[in-house]
């Protein structure tokens, strides 16, 4: 069953290898894993099909075709529909990508792949402050830790230092008038008050005034901290760091209400029940998440403690490396295990993800100030899922899904693609969050700053792993999440494959396009980010944004919903900029595209009492907030897709509820449009033709409209992050035997979503992008017969 070679080592270390082997030898006989009985794992859009290896590591590895399709003639198999689109799994791709996944993608076979798992030591074990990368040997210290064994203890103050007028220094998030936790920069009650690990966050801590107007909101006074209010121990009004829950719920004692739970991982309205942080996968069950950084047990380590080490039990290794045959090399001076090759029967693509160091996602994670910030959950008072709006959360879930995917590998030579997980998420929220994440040096430009994080992950990268240069970093992906996605790139990074949600190309919008000058781009210098554009079609990738789990919605079929019970023609609901109340003051704001719409047709009063120039009964254009938004959007024929600062989300909104879209935004993709056939199922309106929208409109013929909201209710699934949602739905089944109503509702969901859409467009770019005949010398093994395989056209 095993290939071993030869080596030399201690009795001791023989012991050692022949447990390994008696244990892999009783796993393989008789230990299957557990898995919950809704099976998860085979429901997730990806399949996969383990097969035992049975060949030795030294017999040949060239493709033995299964079912090889003859005569393969992707051009003239796959018809085109109307708009010239091929149909794949349910979905109109351009016409040549469409015809390469039906007859290559579908009929890929799996391939022989020689995993390495790491045996390399840390200095010290970390000294229990970190977590050791087995295959560097390198730390990666918690919050507060540094050093090469994370010996050296942090000073993370909560505040800039003080002046006479601003005792505890100007305001910054993480400022505090209380007990400053030094290895995070967070603010705590401290020892002498009943409640010591209770936050006082932000404006907690300190005094406020009185509204200068009528009806108006009180204001912080940075400058005076409001003591009484925190630590007094006054019977009828305690201070926050001592009120009593009970008493506070009984309404028997008055309390300082401005003070809240911000922090993570704590319950409650006086965080009294600590809960689960949000990690990365949760630490896939081999670790402990403190504060959002994975405390992994030993022998694993990985941002989600997902990758074992050789001392890890073999029978606990993660789905994506079972079954294995197992290669067991030696040190030769030593005689100690330092790697352990493990041969898997994967597909391709794969994808191989650096574990980088924690300033770029865990470190960002375990700071938080705002539980909500860049992520897509948080956990209650019974540690069940609480899905959260945040549009951010998208790079969470696929970074997520990515690392739990049989895609993966730890082989850096075998892989097809490499990810580069930076959470800009995190870093844009969290800009300003504290004295150590300042601005101070980026004059105030958070694009600035995350310019500067994705920079210093390229060089850690190019400094310890060879595989940048085998490409030039073509084959690298990187995800850019915020309002205007990669803009604000570095140049040194361009080649690689951008994951977006900002899909301008600067063909016509060529300059920053937010109203929010903090995120604005066009002040960094070309030195620093180059000339580029912010998208570009032939390599990058604009997906779906994350939009929150709704039973509600997917219950009642709203995208399914058939075209005479769509009584609305065309449907917006959104902020109209400065002419309306309550709206966006700047005139920028949407690039004025918005406001246009308004202008023409507008079906709520204006400041001025106005509606638009062209009101009609069936088109609704308002500012106004719906109860009932998914329910208006299902009961209209036409979507708005506007972009609002940089990407709005709108297409999320129409396509899940089965609205045909109507994109008005001059060279700006949309998800997928470089890939998939926007004609089949969507309609695009230049920005000058907008007071000639409804006509354009009303001028689709049925067939037409019929056709296109066919498609939409093909492609739906495809706008959903189905993968990361049924991971989670494992996590909370396997650790609590918990089953929500949210979990039923995606196990019964089947077409393919954004995951794997994601890796049906690796897997065509990995054949089809001419660059990759620089790689042919490699001579890998693709699961593909010969007519599927790159050429030039």
């Amino acid at each position: 069953m095993f290939s071993v070679q030869k080596w030399k080592c201690s009795w001791s270390m023989v012991a050692t290898v022949a447990s390994i082997i008696v244990l892999v030898s009783v796993v393989h006989l008789f230990l299957f894993p557990v898995v919950p009985s809704l099976d998860y794992f085979s429901a997730r859009q990806v399949q996969y099909k383990c097969v035992p290896i049975n060949s030795s590591l030294e017999q040949s590895t060239d493709p033995v075709w299964e079912n090889k399709p003859q005569g393969l003639n992707l051009d003239h198999r796959f018809p085109t529909d109307l708009h010239n689109g091929v149909v794949y799994r349910n979905a109109p791709w351009k016409a040549e990508i469409g015809r390469w996944l039906s007859g290559c993608d579908a009929t890929a076979t799996e391939v022989n792949i020689v995993e390495t798992l790491g045996g390399r030591r840390c200095k010290s074990d970390c000294g229990g402050q970190g977590v050791c990368n087995h295959e560097l040997g390198q730390c990666r210290c918690f919050h507060g830790f540094s050093g090469e064994a994370c010996s050296e203890r942090l000073n993370l103050s909560c505040n800039y230092p003080g002046t006479p007028e601003l005792p505890y220094g100007r305001w910054v998030v993480s400022i505090c008038s209380a007990h400053c936790d030094t290895t995070r920069a967070m603010c705590f009650c401290g020892e002498g008050t009943k409640y010591p690990n209770r936050p006082v966050a932000e404006a907690c801590g300190f005094q406020m005034n009185l509204p200068s107007e009528p009806e108006g909101a009180k204001l912080t006074d940075w400058a005076k901290a409001d003591l009484d209010n925190i630590f007094t121990t006054n019977g009828s009004k305690p201070g926050w760091c001592n009120v009593d829950p009970a008493a506070a719920y009984d309404s028997k004692v008055l309390f300082k209400e401005i003070c809240d739970c911000k922090y993570d991982g704590l319950w409650g309205r006086f965080c009294e029940v600590p809960v689960e942080s949000v990690c990365i996968n949760q630490c896939s069950g081999n670790g402990h998440c403190r504060g959002g950084f994975c405390q992994c047990y030993n022998g694993w380590y990985g941002t989600d403690c997902s990758i074992p080490s050789v001392v890890s039990p073999i029978g606990e290794w993660p789905k994506w490396l079972k079954p294995a045959h197992l290669d067991i090399p030696s040190n030769e001076v030593t005689g100690r295990l330092v790697n352990l090759n493990a041969a898997v029967e994967k597909k391709r693509p794969l994808i191989y993800v650096y574990d980088l160091p924690p300033e770029f996602n865990s470190l960002l994670l375990e700071g938080r100030h705002f539980k909500f910030e860049c992520v897509n959950r948080i956990y209650d008072e019974r540690n069940a899922t609480l899905w959260t709006e945040q549009l951010y959360g998208s790079q969470m879930a696929m970074y997520e899904s990515i690392l739990a995917s049989p895609h993966r590998t730890l082989n850096g030579e075998e892989a097809d693609f490499f990810f580069v997980p930076v959470l800009d998420a995190c870093i844009i929220t969290r800009a300003d969050d504290a004295p150590h994440l300042s601005l101070e040096n980026h004059t105030g430009l958070r694009s600035s700053l995350t310019l500067e994080f994705y920079k210093k992950a390229y060089e850690d990268i190019i400094e310890k792993y060879p595989y940048w240069n085998h490409s030039a970093g073509k084959d690298h992906i990187w995800s850019f999440s915020w309002d205007e996605g990669a803009c604000y790139a570095p140049k040194e990074i361009w080649n690689s494959m951008m994951l977006v949600h900002w899909g301008n190309t600067n063909s016509k919008h060529n300059h920053s396009t937010t109203a929010y000058w903090a995120d604005n781009w066009d002040k960094i210098p070309s030195d620093r980010r180059g000339n580029h554009s912010c998208f570009d079609p032939a390599k990058d990738l604009v997906l779906p944004a994350w939009k929150r789990p709704d039973v509600t919605s997917l219950s009642a079929t709203l995208w399914s919903r058939p075209r005479e019970n769509r009584k609305t023609l065309f449907y917006f609901n959104g902020n109209l900029g400065p002419a309306y109340t309550s709206g966006r003051p700047e005139a920028t704001y949407s690039m004025g595209i918005r406001q246009k719409l308004a202008d023409e047709f507008g079906s709520t009063p204006n400041k001025e009492g106005k509606l638009g120039k062209q009101y009609a009964e069936d088109v609704v254009v308002t500012p106004l907030r719906s109860e009932n938004y998914h329910e208006d959007i299902a009961n209209s024929t036409f979507c708005g897709v506007l972009p609002g600062d940089g990407w709005s989300g709108r297409i999320e909104d129409s396509i899940l509820q089965g609205c045909i879209p109507v994109v008005i935004q001059d060279g700006i993709f949309l998800p997928y449009e470089n890939m998939l056939n926007y004609e089949s199922f969507a309609v695009r309106i230049l920005e000058d033709e907008i007071p000639n929208l409804i006509k354009i409109l009303r001028n689709i013929n049925e067939t037409e409209i019929e056709f296109k909201l066919t498609n939409v209710q093909k492609i739906w699934q495809r706008f959903l992050y189905r993968d990361s949602i049924l991971l989670e739905a494992e996590r909370q089944q396997t650790g609590f035997n918990r089953v929500e109503d949210w979990a039923v509702e995606f196990l019964q969901q089947s077409d393919d979503d954004v995951f794997t859409t994601f890796l049906q467009v690796l897997h065509y770019k990995l054949h089809n992008d001419p660059w990759r005949l620089e790689l042919a010398h490699l001579k890998k093994d693709y699961g593909l017969p010969p007519e599927c395989l790159i050429r030039i056209k």
